[in-house]
């Protein structure tokens, strides 16, 4: 296989090793996985507003398990805004509308140096989740949410990666419930599926890009020192997803395991620091 790749010309190899590595970064920047905690349901008129900061960032690059690049360089940084309303609904019902706006910046270096990003505000994404649970201590909850990806963010087909907006509309169902195990304990399960409409504005020649269904199941164990700190650990398993242009199947049907350690502790009664 090696002898093959180092017949390609290198652009050629880069450009399709690049179209992948976009098709990955846009759905771990726009997955549908929570925060510990996410499903909890809080007393009618709660208001939150939320902060994310990411960055993460890598300079090897693979192609079906074997790394044909060690100075792929890639560097993203990613501010999440988020608004949260807790409404009742009836005796036994409440829901949550929101809203998240990501805003965010991509570098590239070493082999991929030159390969433009379209940074600047992404989709924006709406959430609608209905509580069947309402435990005033946050800790027993059923909910399902409906998310909607708006193609609202800055786009250019012209530029190699596009991370924070897709050109088209997604929707995804999910379903979250918590258990409070003992005083100390929290589980939660989380499992949805994901759905895309076309971008029929793909890359430089204006191909037309499809996908099929993305699963993704995740569960959540929180331990808390007190009333107002915790430790968690997260897994999650993505599936499926394989997409294809102009017709044409890209073989990129997606398999990632993610294992994710946070800290949680509230400085006072209005704010609370994430850190993971």
């Amino acid at each position: 296989m090696q002898e093959a790749l180092s017949r390609l010309p290198q652009r050629r190899l880069l450009k399709g090793l690049f179209a992948g590595l976009v098709a990955t970064l846009a759905g771990s920047v726009q997955a549908v996985t929570v925060d510990g905690g996410d499903y909890a349901y809080m007393p009618h008129g709660s208001t939150l507003g939320v902060v994310y900061q990411q960055h993460f960032g890598g300079r090897d690059l693979y192609a079906k398990g074997r790394k044909v690049s060690g100075d792929a360089k890639l560097s993203v940084d990613l501010t999440m805004l988020r608004g949260v309303w807790y409404r009742d609904w009836g005796d036994d019902h409440a829901v949550v509308p929101q809203f998240l706006v990501p805003i965010g910046r991509a570098r590239t270096g070493g082999e991929l140096a030159g390969q433009e990003a379209t940074n600047g505000i992404g989709d924006l994404l709406l959430v609608f989740p209905l509580h069947f649970i309402k435990d005033p201590s946050g800790r027993n909850a059923f909910s399902i949410s409906p998310w909607l990806w708006l193609p609202t963010g800055n786009y250019n087909a012209d530029k190699a990666l596009n991370p924070f907006a897709d050109n088209r509309w997604k929707l995804a169902f999910q379903v979250g419930r918590n258990w409070k195990v003992s005083e100390s304990i929290s589980l939660e399960l989380v499992g949805d599926v994901q759905f895309h409409s076309a971008n029929r504005n793909f890359g430089v020649d204006g191909a037309t890009l499809t996908q099929r269904p993305l699963w993704e199941v995740q569960t959540h164990l929180r331990y808390f020192l007190s009333a107002g700190t915790f430790v968690g650990g997260m897994v999650s398993h993505i599936t499926g997803g394989e997409t294809r242009v102009d017709g044409v199947a890209q073989n990129d049907r997606q398999s990632l395991t993610k294992v994710l350690f946070t800290v949680g502790h509230f400085l006072d009664k209005d704010i609370q620091l994430l850190i993971s």
